[in-house]
């Protein structure tokens, strides 16, 4: 565990200015906040390069951090604009960035290096191995995936060496991390990139069960004292969308918790809700009463409610100590010196005292006047005044001083960090794929087959742990699909079943997140990163090739064309067919728990009674298909190595046809999508 943490931090959502406030003046220690563009929610007010260093410096004027979003994944023609865009928040005098993208990352570290990194919850770190190779990478924080419960939290915190930060409060997304594809293929409009239509809270059934696809918010506000005391750094309140009532309600309700006094749970709930809180995922006891939906009920203890919460920020809190000396001597100018705890100390000057005609400056009269700090955060300590005897200094002036001294103060607090920004250009190399091979990936073992056209043939750890005999039909044709989530309570499993997957011969292993690379690579595995690594532009690939990753495939959200002209000479591939994996569940909506009692794969339908079945993994967690398969053997797609045919609920004979009508470049005859390759997403 890291050692000398002395303090819990409060990070609070601010979508625009009075959210800014209202964090602020509710006592949050630091905010995230996002630029016009490169943000999770890109359709809040957000701030232009000029309101950040605005921004910046007031906060910074109050002790408060901030911390800038870039947690969206870029494509090539941003690059520039991404560039553009940290320059801005390094010149701001940010403290820190919030990334998913590993081409964010890389960029950051050429232009303004002593920019911090802070690892977005959407990298989907689930254990202990994320944060050690995140570590290595250069990141100072890491934001855990929501879905994790106290045990696995504390887990990780006791074997970190750098901080953690934890979501305590607000929406949660029924996909793992918020990674999720649905509003791309439903909506057009990709979650990953900022513009998440949230589709998941529309009427989705699940055995007769409505809303299946929509959690309430969690609230773990009443346990946040534990997550203090296991050296959890920063509780983090979602919301930048929501109003600032609700951003001050929740600020002020975790710190009251942090401070040992009773916050009003029905109060902050009546601000916002849906159907009440959840804090499943936090015991690991995950049921239906996780799921819920913001009813008119809902909404109208809102309506009555907000009216009444705009007093928690409607003056600066005075929390910020600062030391004063006056001094009034013969024939020298007064003064006014103030310093913070922060080695912040200003001096201001004001008019010669004059000899008084009666009773000279009254000590405690001063004093009084000069503790009058007005709509500041500053509240004074302690205050010497040091008078010559018999001297006269109208109480106007006394007053000036005060005045002038604190905005000086406010000013000195509220400079800039200074970062040494780099000029930096990345240059893209033209790439030129080989003739395309094929790739065939199996649900099951059963459902799988050996073909002279394929290069691999792909099945998931399970299924060849459960049928070893594979490696001897498929030989060094064989990869493993590792499971896409590890969370910690199964780190150990995983371990161990790796240790017997090399055993068995298996050296090929298709990673689909960070967590597991270093692990793999210290296995000495080779590995094949996948599609849930969720690549789009040509930094990455090269990211994850210095990783040690063999080859990689492409995002099935980017456009064909961008495909097409990804750079440089890494080895990369597409999905070609498949029923897509849209959302990965930890709290299945057939039964409202984990996999580990799991009576069968659930199917969910849509208000157009559309179907989208449900796969289970490793009895870890369960996968949301698209209605409709991915189908693209009667196009082209150029400058691909390799086309994975992904298999899920296909039969052998439906999967062997499907193969023999990609090779001759016939379409399906069945409904399909080309998918978001040949359809330009928002």
């Amino acid at each position: 565990m890291l050692g000398g943490r002395i303090m819990t931090e409060i990070l609070a959502p601010v979508g625009g200015k009075e959210q800014l406030f209202a964090a602020i003046r509710s006592g949050a220690n630091a905010i995230y906040l996002g630029t016009k563009n490169f943000n999770a929610r890109r359709n809040a007010s957000n701030f232009s390069a000029e309101e950040l260093k605005n921004v910046v410096s007031y906060c910074h004027a109050r002790n408060v951090k901030v911390y800038v979003t870039m947690n969206t994944i870029i494509t090539d023609n941003e690059i520039e604009e991404a560039i553009n865009n940290i320059s801005d928040i390094a010149k701001s005098g940010a403290d820190a960035v919030i990334v998913q993208d590993l081409a964010v990352a890389y960029l950051i570290k050429k232009i303004c290096p002593s920019l911090k990194l802070h690892a977005s919850t959407q990298m989907t770190v689930t254990n202990i191995h994320g944060v050690n190779l995140l570590e290595s990478m250069g990141f100072s924080r890491v934001v855990l995936a929501r879905e994790l419960s106290f045990k696995e939290i504390q887990s990780i915190v006791r074997q970190s060496n750098i901080e953690i930060e934890v979501f305590v409060h607000g929406s949660m997304c029924m996909s793992v991390s918020g990674c999720c594809y649905l509003s791309s293929a439903l909506g057009d409009r990709s979650g990953n990139r900022g513009l998440c239509a949230q589709p998941c809270r529309l009427n989705f059934k699940c055995k007769g069960k409505p809303f299946a696809l929509s959690l309430k918010d969690m609230s773990y506000i009443k346990h946040i004292k534990k997550l203090q005391n296991i050296g959890v750094h920063s509780l983090k309140i979602e919301g930048r969308m929501k109003r600032p009532e609700y951003v001050a309600m929740a600020v002020d309700s975790c710190k009251k918790a942090l401070c040992g006094i009773e916050y009003d749970c029905e109060l902050l709930k009546n601000v916002f809700s849906r159907s009440g809180f959840t804090d499943g995922y936090f015991t690991g006891k995950r049921n239906y009463e996780m799921f819920g939906v913001r009813s008119k009920d809902d909404v109208n203890a809102s309506i009555s409610t907000l009216k009444n919460i705009s007093k928690l920020y409607e003056h600066e809190q005075k929390n910020i100590e600062i030391n004063g000396i006056f001094t009034a001597c013969k024939n020298t100018p007064s003064s006014f010196c103030v310093s913070d705890n922060f080695n912040n100390v200003v001096t201001v000057y004001g008019a010669v005292p004059e000899q008084a005609k009666n009773s000279g400056i009254n000590k405690e009269r001063v004093k009084s006047q000069l503790q009058k700090v007005g709509d500041t955060p500053f509240v004074f300590k302690n205050i010497d005044v040091n008078i010559d005897d018999n001297l006269f200094l109208p109480v106007s002036e006394i007053n000036n001083l005060r005045r002038s001294a604190i905005d000086k103060m406010l000013q000195s607090k509220g400079q800039s960090v200074s970062h040494i920004i780099n000029d930096f250009k990345y240059d893209i190399e033209k790439y030129k794929s080989s003739v395309p091979t094929l790739r065939l990936r199996f649900q099951t073992f059963e459902q799988s087959f050996n073909s002279d056209l394929a290069e691999y043939i792909i099945l998931p750890l399970s299924e060849i742990i459960k049928h070893p005999q594979c490696f001897d039909i498929y030989a060094e044709k064989l990869v493993c699909e590792l499971p896409s989530l590890c969370f910690e309570e199964n780190s150990k499993l995983l371990y161990s079943q790796l240790n017997k997957l090399w055993s068995i011969g298996v050296k090929k292993v298709s990673c689909e997140n960070i967590c597991m690379i270093k692990v793999l690579k210290d296995f000495n595995f080779s590995v094949i990163g996948g599609h849930g690594l969720n690549i789009q532009n040509t930094i990455a690939l090269n990211e994850y090739s210095n990783l040690g990753l063999k080859d990689l495939t492409i995002s099935f959200e980017l456009y064909s064309k961008k495909i097409s002209n990804l750079g440089n000479g890494v080895k990369r591939g597409v999905i070609g067919y498949g029923y897509l994996p849209l959302m990965k569940f930890r709290c299945c909506p057939a039964s409202g728990q984990d996999c580990k009692n799991c009576s069968g794969a659930p199917v969910i339908t849509d208000r157009m009674d559309k179907t989208f079945n449900v796969i289970c993994s490793e009895h870890m967690y369960s996968c949301m298909l698209n209605s409709v398969p991915l189908y693209v053997g009667d196009k082209n797609i150029e400058n691909v190595d390799f086309y994975t045919l992904y298999f899920t609920n296909e039969d052998k004979s439906q999967a062997e046809n499907i193969l023999n009508l990609f090779v001759n470049k016939k379409p399906i005859n069945s409904d399909k999508t080309t998918g978001m390759y040949f359809r330009k997403l928002k």
